[in-house]
């Protein structure tokens, strides 16, 4: 009789154990499978621009377009929009080795390209050293200097009514023909 209250009590909690794991499996296929909404169409997003541009926000940035700081924001990203479409090399001049004070783009340096000061933001900055011992991806980029003359590439500019300037995302930079960065694309993901 003993013999068999072990065994019970010894499959009553593997029993438990994996009724929980197969539940909490199956939550968090649901989850997953309502956190992938379907893509918007045209229409649809035609209308939720219209909607935020109606929304206190919306007006804001449409006011800060049309007044000249947002003008000139709005030109100098379009002398670089075809540089940054073909991601091709653009000449930078570092202008500054810190960001705007309030800035929340993580680190950064500002850089003139053409005549035109820039945003050239590359992202938060992790502390420390990562899991291989090597230390952190900015590392190289805290070597630039004032006048220093580099080569960048990017995927995108962007603009902000709280920023006097485009925000450049940094992929690639270069100096004296060496690679000091170059950002390394996301796992796991789109």
């Amino acid at each position: 009789m003993n013999t068999k209250k072990i065994i019970y009590a010894l499959i009553l909690p593997l029993v438990v154990v994996s009724g929980l794991l197969f539940a909490n499996r199956e939550t968090k296929n649901e989850t997953s499978k309502k956190s992938n909404p379907r893509p918007l169409s045209a229409a649809e997003r035609e209308a939720v621009l219209k909607k935020w541009e109606a929304s206190p926000d919306g007006i804001m940035h449409k006011k800060w377009e049309a007044s000249p700081a947002g003008k000139k924001v709005l030109a100098s990203a379009a002398k670089i929009k075809k540089s940054i479409r073909d991601t091709t090399n653009m000449e930078a001049v570092v202008t500054s080795l810190s960001l705007l004070p309030g800035s929340r783009l993580g680190f950064g340096v500002m850089v003139r390209i053409n005549g035109d000061d820039y945003i050239l933001a590359f992202g938060p900055e992790k502390s420390g050293k990562n899991d291989l011992n090597f230390n952190n991806e900015f590392e190289q980029l805290h070597s630039l200097k004032v006048t220093d003359k580099i080569m960048i590439r990017s995927h995108s500019v962007s603009y902000a009514p709280k920023y006097a300037y485009p925000i450049v995302t940094g992929d690639y930079v270069e100096r004296d023909g060496k690679i000091i960065y170059k950002r390394v694309p996301r796992q796991g993901g789109c």
